[in-house]
């Protein structure tokens, strides 16, 4: 019984994938009337490329099933995805996220299912919630890979601020300006605050004001010392103070933060250390020492 049920579930899986592909049509049927209209008359029409068969079924049934998916959800969580994926440094977009979200969610529910009927074994219980919890696994990997990607990005930036601030006040007080201070840093400094600031230069370049930019430069990086400098910046340019006593002040500030936070982890080595040591190192030493004298108890006294 439990086989056919997966059959006629596998069926009516691959059917309703297949609407979703072909409902999404009219578009793609727009776009080649128009192309059709737009070639002379005289000439005839060129053939279209060979497209694979991912790029054919795969992919269109993947896209209209993340944008059914992307209307069920609500805004604020497709917002809050958005926010995420620009603080971990925009590695894919929110449909290549849901298509990878939904690709692990889907295998890592079928995994089961093969691993059960490949061995034979009935659906009771404990298969049953084998089933959950790969589906779980399944489900909340993506969030903690997105998770993770973020935080690495925020202590790379939060790593390399203290140095790149030093190098804006020293350029700043040489006699470069703003602009070109921050240019000279993105030269010489690598990783994603680099490569942020230079997206930012870029955005100045093009017109925005500069407030705007460093504004959205803070909210890119998550990084509380960040949007503390580019306030201090923005505040100094709108009161007329000058620019390279703040930059120095900001920079003083990030070396006795980053002087704390290496106190505080110091602080917190020993408690870190102490399940290490209790469940690994402890239980290793004991049957070391008292070892032979076990033995030696036990070879001794062998009736006691």
């Amino acid at each position: 019984m439990p086989v056919e049920i997966l059959v006629g579930l596998g069926v009516f899986a691959a059917m309703f994938f297949l609407v979703l592909a072909f409902g999404g049509g009219e578009a793609t049927m727009r776009s080649r009337l128009d192309s059709l209209r737009a070639q002379p008359r005289g000439d005839e029409p060129e053939a279209p490329p060979r497209r694979s068969v991912s790029q054919r079924l795969i992919a269109p049934t993947t896209e209209a099933l993340v944008q059914q998916v992307k209307r069920v959800m609500p805004t604020s969580l497709l917002d809050g995805l958005q926010t995420r994926l620009v603080l971990a440094g925009e590695p894919m977009t929110v449909n290549g996220f849901l298509t990878f979200h939904l690709i692990m969610s889907g295998t890592f529910v079928l995994l089961p299912f093969v691993i059960i009927l490949a061995a034979g074994a009935s659906f009771g219980p404990i298969q049953l919630v084998a089933v959950g919890g790969f589906a779980l696994v399944g489900f909340f990997l993506p969030q903690m890979w997105l998770s993770q990607r973020c935080g690495q990005r925020k202590q790379l930036i939060l790593k390399s601020l203290p140095d790149a601030f030093d190098l804006i006040t020293v350029c700043v007080e040489a006699g470069l300006g703003l602009d070109a201070a921050l240019a000279r840093v993105a030269e010489k400094v690598e990783g994603p605050f680099a490569n942020e600031l230079a997206r930012s230069l870029r955005e100045i370049s093009l017109g925005k004001m500069r407030r705007e930019a460093f504004r959205e430069l803070g909210q890119r990086s998550g990084v509380a010392d960040l949007i503390t400098f580019t306030n201090a910046v923005i505040q100094a340019e709108q009161m007329g103070s000058s620019v390279g006593t703040v930059l120095r002040v900001q920079a003083e500030q990030l070396r006795v933060r980053r002087r704390q936070r290496a106190e505080a982890q110091a602080y917190r080595a020993p408690i870190k250390m102490l399940f290490p040591l209790v469940f690994c190192i402890f239980p290793t030493l004991f049957i070391v020492i008292l070892g032979p004298a076990v033995i030696t108890i036990m070879r001794d006294f062998p009736g006691g």
